[in-house]
């Protein structure tokens, strides 16, 4: 899943059982399995956007990819190696982006109150998500 400018990207491990989609959990992100009930990859991705905020409160989730099936990466020993890693980053790059968003929607957003955000930021280690730059004025979404 792909955030704006002011949040980290997300990379997730997708299942399909039955011909409908799920979400294997993510501890560094604080997501739980999503069993596969989802018919496309669309209601999946959409099902996490109340969740997908930073520390200012913005919901940031803009658009995703396509899966990448990880089996082309195999002879590089991603699973046990890091230089790999950018390997695939590389890949995410490059392949096709799916918008969630238009931009009417996007600057009618509102802010995860207060209490949910920090509800949902409970048990996580503050220091390793993303902060945006507080001297830099906010740059207008690319599209």
């Amino acid at each position: 899943m792909i955030a704006n400018d002011e949040d980290d990207d997300h990379i997730l491990s997708l299942f399909k059982r039955g011909g409908y989609w799920g979400l294997l959990p993510n501890p560094i992100f604080g997501i739980a399995i999503s069993e596969p009930i989802y018919r496309t990859l669309r209601e999946l991705v959409l099902s996490y956007f109340e969740q997908f905020y930073n520390v200012e409160r913005k919901k940031t989730l803009r658009s995703y990819t396509v899966p990448l099936h990880l089996k082309a990466f195999d002879k590089f020993n991603w699973m046990i190696s890091d230089p790999p890693i950018e390997k695939i980053g590389k890949r995410l790059d490059e392949i096709r982006k799916v918008r969630i968003l238009t931009r009417s929607m996007i600057g009618s957003l509102s802010l995860v109150d207060e209490r949910s955000c920090q509800a949902g930021l409970v048990g996580t280690n503050r220091a390793g998500l993303y902060q945006p730059d507080k001297r830099t004025r906010r740059k207008p979404e690319k599209f």
